[in-house]
């Protein structure tokens, strides 16, 4: 397991930290992106593996303010930065980065869901093992999980917690929170995690009985998953030939949307109906990108022991094939 970079507290381990700079291969002269700074576990080990410049986005303030704290922290040490903050989302990374003159990247990498950091921070409201104010938001602008659960249909808040929860028991969710906001609004985290606990029962699992609803809701809020589609999509387009992709993924959701994306890049699609007038052309266009990870790779066994969050990641890779030369197409030129 790679020994986590100075400056990180317990608990603040970039998961799979190892597996993700072999896939990157960061090199001398090369630019890169990491779509979701965090903590800056990844952004400290890309720049210490090679002498290249990062760009770094991430819509969570705080996390800008300890990219911030990283850049001087590098400067005094190398006399200059190599380390660029961009405050925002990621799935909006190819309008941040023309912007700001960035055309195209050696590589990309993208840590997705919530940060053990923001986790961690009660008042952030993202835990139900602490009581905090039912926030959720990763940035500091739009609507909270407090507006979402004490005003969305009930209708609507089960398709909810059931889609982006994968919670069976949606409905009776929905129901008891509609039930129990009409008594008084749903403020907290602790109050939300009992009403949850009050209507599903605990299984075999171990996991408590709020984490889907709370996932669910979380997800909602921060549009994660649209964030998701737009940022692979964006982030495989940004891509210079030889560029690679690297996305670290936790639940289920997330995966799929990686899977897929990656998928159909390396032209890795469903074969059509040979009826199907497409199929032509879906023999004749070759893929621009390869898989680097057919299966998605796992963390090891000491690493989940030592950092439980690792437990559920799942890493996918691709690489921009070289351009073809256009010169072997060219018909053969008679005297």
């Amino acid at each position: 397991m790679t020994t986590p970079p100075a400056g990180h507290r317990p608990g603040h381990v970039p998961v799979m930290l190892a597996e993700v700079l072999a896939m990157l291969q960061p090199r001398d002269g090369a630019a890169y992106l990491d779509g979701t700074f965090g903590g800056g576990g990844y952004a400290r080990a890309i720049l210490s593996a090679a002498r290249c410049t990062l760009w770094a986005i991430d819509r969570d303030p705080a996390a800008i303010r300890r990219g911030h704290a990283l850049q001087s922290e590098l400067r005094a040490q190398e006399g200059e930065t190599r380390l660029h903050m961009i405050h925002g989302g990621f799935g909006d990374m190819q309008a941040l980065l023309q912007a700001r003159h960035v055309p195209a990247l050696d590589g990309v990498v993208l840590d997705l869901g919530v940060s053990s950091f923001q986790l961690d921070e009660v008042e952030r409201g993202f835990s139900f093992r602490t009581d905090g104010p039912l926030d959720m938001r990763m940035d500091d602008t739009g609507p909270t999980a407090a507006d979402i659960v004490n005003t969305m249909a009930e209708s609507d808040l089960a398709d909810v917690i059931y889609e982006y929860g994968e919670e069976r028991l949606s409905r009776r969710v929905a129901r008891a929170i509609v039930a129990a906001r009409a008594q008084a609004p749903i403020l907290t985290t602790f109050q939300l995690a009992d009403i949850i606990r009050s209507v599903v029962p605990a299984d075999r699992s171990g996991i408590d009985p709020a984490t889907r609803s709370f996932q669910g809701i979380r997800i909602h809020v921060n549009d994660e998953l649209g964030q998701i589609a737009a940022g692979l999509d964006q982030a495989l387009g940004l891509l210079a030939p030889g560029g690679r992709l690297v996305v670290v993924s936790f639940h289920s959701l997330e995966d799929r949307l990686v899977k897929q994306a990656l998928n159909r890049a390396a032209g890795r699609l469903p074969a059509p109906s040979r009826h199907d007038p497409r199929a032509m052309q879906a023999r004749a266009a070759a893929p621009s990108y390869r898989l680097l990870t057919t299966r998605a790779l796992r963390p090891g066994a000491a690493e989940c022991h030592a950092n439980p969050r690792a437990r559920s990641a799942r890493l996918r890779a691709a690489e921009r094939l070289p351009l073809p030369d256009i010169t072997d197409n060219q018909p053969e030129r008679r005297p």
